[in-house]
């Protein structure tokens, strides 16, 4: 898991640095619209939709931005319809990805992501091939110097969290819960005004593929390369890779 944890944090803060060209608005304000047009215009019915405001304000979007997207989605105003596609593939040394994309056009998607596969070592597979090894979970990183292990444990167990674990290589707590309950195990935590650190849906590997040297270089250029296709939301992967080499990201 720990492998999780450091990916999951490099990429919050390249979210927060992206978001000051205005790089991750465009995918932010995507999934606003799909979450309120397929679960409805109101945060508190829909989480999906509360994940995605939380994360638009996260990196500071504006609220008329946000208050748009959601009139798009609910369809009163005029807007692009997307298309939610799930590609899985591998990258070097074998390496599961899930690439979650919202798009206008399949037919371009599809093609930008195999070209950006083939040229980073990697290469597009049937759907079904690497699904099975990931679960979607809700996701809350808890710095150590903000809590004891027992005193959370005891916050979060009680508010419906599924584990809480605790890496002694790792500067965090690592608690894992349901996708629906993650609001609630998030409240739980900050009404004992103890900071979140990080708190998202993800799909966890169920295990993971250690490389290093060059491979695990090819692998970070491969991530970045699919983020930064517009189209692309999320890429999810089993590697574990050298801190260094993360550091690239």
């Amino acid at each position: 898991m720990s492998g999780h944890s450091k990916w999951s944090q490099i990429k919050h803060k390249k979210a927060s640095t992206d978001a000051k060209r205005g790089k991750i608005f465009t995918k932010i304000v995507k999934e606003i619209s799909v979450a309120a047009r397929t679960g409805g215009g109101d945060p508190d019915g829909n989480p999906r939709l509360r994940t995605a405001i939380e994360k638009a304000k996260e990196v500071n979007m504006p609220s008329d931005n946000i208050k748009k997207a959601i009139m798009k989605g609910t369809g009163e105003l005029p807007g692009t319809t997307y298309e939610e596609i799930t590609y899985e593939g591998y990258g070097p040394c074998g390496v599961a990805l899930l690439i979650e994309a919202l798009t206008d056009n399949k037919n371009r998607t599809v093609s930008e992501i195999r070209h950006t596969l083939s040229k980073n070592g990697g290469n597009m597979g049937e759907a079904g091939c690497v699904s099975w090894i990931f679960e979607k979970k809700g996701y809350i990183l808890i710095e150590k110097s903000k809590v004891d292990e027992d005193t959370l444990m005891s916050i979060v167990l009680d508010a419906g969290a599924d584990d809480m674990k605790n890496d002694p290589k790792e500067d965090n707590y690592e608690i894992i819960v349901s996708p629906e309950n993650l609001a609630a195990v998030k409240g739980a935590i900050e009404n004992q005004k103890i900071p979140v650190a990080l708190s998202e849906i993800t799909m966890l590997p169920k295990n993971y593929v250690p490389i290093e040297g060059s491979a695990a270089d090819q692998m970070v250029r491969l991530v970045d390369a699919l983020e930064d296709n517009d189209d692309v939301q999320n890429v999810y992967a089993n590697f574990d890779i050298p801190e260094d080499a993360m550091a690239k990201a």
